[in-house]
C-alpha cells in the first residue's frame, strides 16, 4: 500500500480532473454580514465578482462560497435567506467559467442548488451530521466532497471539546462516515479536521502536529487555519494582525501532509504552496 505521500490524489471536478499531489490552494469568499473575518465579508455581487476575480488572479485553484456564518456562536440563519445569498453562483460562472467553484454548507438543499448553479464541490462543516440528506445528496450529484470534523453546532461546539481520545476520537469519526459514503458510491472525499470546531487551542495544535494521522485513509486533508482565534491568542494580535502567524501554520500543515489550504489570503498562501514544492524538488 502506498504511504499518503505516494498517493496520486485525483478529483473529479464537472469532467475535470484536479491532481491534488501538488497542494492547492482554496480561497474563502463569505456571503454574509457576520463572519469572523470582517474583511471577507462580501454582500454585493460587485463585491463578489472582484473579489474572485483577484483570487483566481493570486492563484486560487478553488473559490469557496459560504451564506452560512460558522464562526463560533454565530446567529442562524434561515434556509431561504441561505437559498437567496448564494445566486451569485450564476453570475460568477457566467463571468468566470473555467473557475471551480465550492459550496460551503451542511444543508443538502443548498448544496444541490448551488451545484445546479455551477458550484463542482460540496464542503460540509457538519461532516453529514445536521442534514440526513447530505449523503445521498452528494452521490445523487456525484460531486467531490469535503468533510469536516466538527461537534454540535456553530452555536454549541465551543462547549463540546472532551475527547476520550483526541485524535483517535476524529479518526474514528472519519472512518464511519466515510464507509457510509463509500456504499453510496461517493469517491471523491476530502478530510478536514476541523481546526477550531469543538476544539480548543491546544487540540488544535496537536491536530496540527499529528496530522499524518488524518491520512491513514488515503484521502487528501484539507487545512482550514485562516486567521483564526488561536493564531490570535498564541500571538495576542487581533484578526487583522494573523496573517503572519496563519502563513507560518499554513507551512507547517504542507509540510505535514496537507494537500489544500483554505485561506482569506490567497496570494500569501500560493507562495507558501509554491516555496515549499520548491524545497521539496530541492531535497530530492
Amino acid at each position: 500500500m502506498l504511504s499518503p505521500s505516494e498517493n496520486k490524489f485525483l478529483i473529479n471536478c464537472r469532467g475535470k480532473l484536479i491532481d491534488l499531489t501538488t497542494p492547492k490552494v482554496m480561497g474563502i469568499v463569505n456571503l454574509t454580514p457576520d463572519s469572523f473575518h470582517s474583511e471577507s465579508r462580501k454582500t454585493n455581487e460587485s463585491e463578489v465578482l472582484r473579489t474572485v476575480d483577484q483570487m483566481l488572479s493570486d492563484g486560487a485553484d478553488f473559490i469557496d462560497l459560504g451564506a452560512y456564518s460558522s464562526r463560533p456562536g454565530a446567529n442562524d440563519v434561515r434556509l431561504e435567506e441561505e437559498l437567496s445569498r448564494i445566486e451569485v453562483i450564476k453570475e460568477i460562472r457566467n463571468e468566470f467559467s473555467e473557475a471551480i467553484l465550492s459550496i460551503d454548507t451542511f444543508r443538502s438543499e443548498v448544496a444541490s442548488k448551488a451545484i445546479e448553479l455551477g458550484a463542482s464541490i460540496i464542503n460540509d462543516i457538519s461532516g453529514g451530521e445536521l442534514d440526513s440528506n447530505m449523503f445521498e445528496t452528494v452521490s445523487k450529484l456525484k460531486v467531490p466532497y469535503i468533510m469536516m470534523h466538527m461537534r454540535g453546532t456553530p452555536q454549541t461546539m465551543k462547549n463540546l471539546t472532551t475527547y476520550n481520545d483526541f485524535l483517535n476520537d476524529i479518526n474514528r469519526y472519519f472512518s464511519s462516515k466515510i464507509d457510509e459514503l463509500k456504499l453510496l458510491g461517493v469517491n471523491d472525499i476530502i478530510l478536514d479536521p476541523g481546526f477550531g470546531f469543538a476544539k480548543n487551542g491546544t487540540q488544535n495544535y496537536e491536530a496540527l502536529k499529528h496530522l499524518e494521522i488524518f491520512q491513514v485513509f488515503g484521502l487528501p486533508v484539507l487545512v482550514g487555519i485562516s486567521r483564526k482565534s488561536f493564531i490570535q491568542r498564541t500571538l495576542n494580535v487581533e484578526t487583522r494582525d494573523a496573517l503572519n502567524g496563519t502563513t507560518v501554520l499554513n507551512t507547517l500543515a504542507l509540510a505535514n501532509g496537507a494537500k489544500i489550504l483554505r485561506v482569506h489570503d490567497v496570494k500569501e498562501a500560493k507562495q507558501a504552496v509554491d516555496l515549499f514544492s520548491a524545497y521539496e524538488l530541492g531535497m530530492n
